[in-house]
């Protein structure tokens, strides 16, 4: 397998633990999701518990080859749902009380920059079904 491959698979298994790990954290550390949430919008708790389940749910799905194409589409989806949130957090002054503070420029970079560079990360691999998770072992004998 030559580098540029092993570079494109790792960013897969890379973007599929980062939406598994943050859909955990959604469970364990609902305080830092929570503030988050635009005021306009009903049952916060609600929102951070299905917006976890989905992030979780997806970044399997990204590992199981006959759903990673829902799961990526999946993805794109729910990064669409959470720019609300990002421009929520631009009209707090980009920051909460006892939890996240950053530059106002910061903010607006991750809405304007790395958002989209969330969604083209997920979208490079939804037509690639080639890989798996399977243990490859080598049974070459000289």
């Amino acid at each position: 397998m030559n580098f540029q491959r092993k570079i494109y698979k790792a960013g897969f298994f890379l973007l599929s633990f980062f939406y598994i790990a943050a859909g955990i954290n959604h469970f364990v550390s609902p305080e830092f999701y929570l503030p988050l949430i635009p005021d306009y919008l009903p049952m916060p708790r609600t929102l951070n518990a299905w917006a976890g389940f989905f992030e979780l749910v997806l970044g399997i799905g990204l590992l199981l080859p006959n759903y990673r194409r829902k799961a990526i589409w999946g993805i794109i989806i729910l990064l669409l749902f959470f720019v609300p949130s990002h421009i929520y957090f631009i009209q707090i002054g980009s920051c909460i009380e006892g939890g996240l503070c950053v530059p106002d420029w910061v903010a607006w970079v991750r809405l304007v920059v790395i958002h989209p560079l969330l969604v083209y990360w997920a979208s490079i691999y939804r037509n690639h079904k080639s890989f798996s998770l399977q243990v490859v072992i080598n049974t070459n004998k000289k």
